[in-house]
């Protein structure tokens, strides 16, 4: 498939994870891991003239290693660093969530209000599709990329024009109905996100690009974070994004679907995600009690079959733009993001006051698992 790649997660889990969560966590256990041992990880695995990655680990509120691998463009040949602005792909979806979340904040937007209070002219079955089905995959809405192959079959992805969210919105308005009962099921889904941009819009009154700058990236001083738009803005030091095929670097960094905002358009770097998990460690934007709904793995009604996708056999969890399920017994919330050319993960390591990113401009190398290698190096230091 052409379009990005779609992650499955089901939910599990209480009220006690979110409380964990919730609270401030002590002081981290986890021991200093020298920087030649996280670098081995990262250095094994890339080369200067290749695209490459960036890595940040942060312990104790304080940046511990950082560093960049590899170069951001093949053109010029400038190297990846801290400062370098990568496709964060699905982990936007963490910034679309606290868009939501803080109009719930303002009274402007009520988690239970459905498709149809806000959008009127939505079909009969928007009646059952609340703003809390959407944060949480349980919406069952359409998946756009589904719509969009069978749209366009037998182009290649040149031929194919980008949707924008207002297309998604405007795709599922065509459907009429859901994958499967609002509430009974979970399907991760990039719809979801996408109407989420435009329920923001709506409600705000602004741009989503221009809500995310006022109410987040702004107040954070997260100045080269932004959700990108062709011609309305520009991504400074960006990474583009290559695949290697046949043994040739090819640049794709553009897709079909590259252009939507809500589901994956935002650009981040590891000096502005450093702001971004200080804001969030230290509720800046929302309280403890604003933000548990985020942190609140989903439940579905009983009987109902939930796909496993954890190695260990378990399912993961799901809230609101972060998956929930622990790692080895540590308390976590995370996300991985993977489109055209990108992959990147966040991991967030609660309880243990250990965050670890790593962004990529290429899609050969699996970001979670180098991320969780280095976790691993910090948890071996406490047992």
């Amino acid at each position: 498939m052409i379009f990005a790649t779609r992650m499955l997660c089901v939910a599990a889990g209480a009220a006690l994870l979110a409380t964990a969560l919730a609270l401030a966590p002590p002081p981290s256990r986890a021991q200093t891991t020298p920087a030649s041992r996280i670098d081995r990880i990262f250095s094994a695995v890339t080369s200067p003239k290749e695209p490459g990655l960036a890595v940040l680990v942060r312990q104790d509120g304080r940046t511990v290693f950082e560093r960049g691998y590899g170069s951001r463009d093949l053109r010029s040949g400038l190297p990846i660093d801290a400062h370098t602005n990568s496709r964060l792909a699905s982990d936007t979806k963490q910034f679309t969530a606290m868009a939501v979340m803080l109009l719930v904040h303002d009274g402007k937007l009520r988690y239970d209000e459905t498709l149809t209070e806000i959008f009127p002219k939505f079909p009969a079955y928007g009646r059952s599709i609340t703003i809390r089905n959407l944060l949480n995959h349980t919406s069952g809405l359409v998946d756009y990329e589904d719509v969009m192959d069978k749209k366009y079959a037998g182009l290649s992805w040149e031929q194919i024009p980008q949707i924008h969210d207002a297309g998604v919105l405007a795709l599922m308005e065509q459907q009429t109905g859901t994958q499967f009962p609002p509430g009974s099921n979970w399907k991760y889904s990039n719809s979801g996100y996408c109407v989420l941009a435009m329920v923001v819009e709506k409600v705000s009154g602004m741009p989503f690009a221009e809500f995310l700058r006022r109410r987040i990236f702004d107040p954070l001083g997260m100045r080269n974070t932004l959700a990108n738009e062709y011609g309305k803005n520009q991504v400074t030091n960006r990474a583009y994004g290559y695949t290697h095929d046949a043994g040739v670097w090819l640049e794709t960094d553009q897709s079909p679907t590259s252009a939507t905002l809500g589901d994956g358009g935002v650009y981040s770097s590891l000096d502005d995600l450093a702001k971004w998990d200080d804001a969030l460690r230290n509720h800046t934007l929302l309280s403890v009690q604003d933000m548990r709904p985020a942190i609140t793995p989903v439940v579905l009604p009983a009987g109902a079959k939930l796909p496993v996708t954890e190695p260990d056999g378990s399912p993961a969890a799901y809230g609101f733009g972060w998956f929930l399920n622990a790692y080895r017994g540590h308390a976590r919330m995370w996300h991985y993001g993977e489109s055209i050319g990108f992959r990147s993960a966040i991991e967030r390591f609660t309880k243990d006051n250990l965050t670890i990113i790593v962004l990529q401009n290429r899609s050969d190398l699996d970001p979670g698992k180098l991320a969780l290698q280095v976790a691993d190096l910090y948890f071996a230091s406490i047992r």
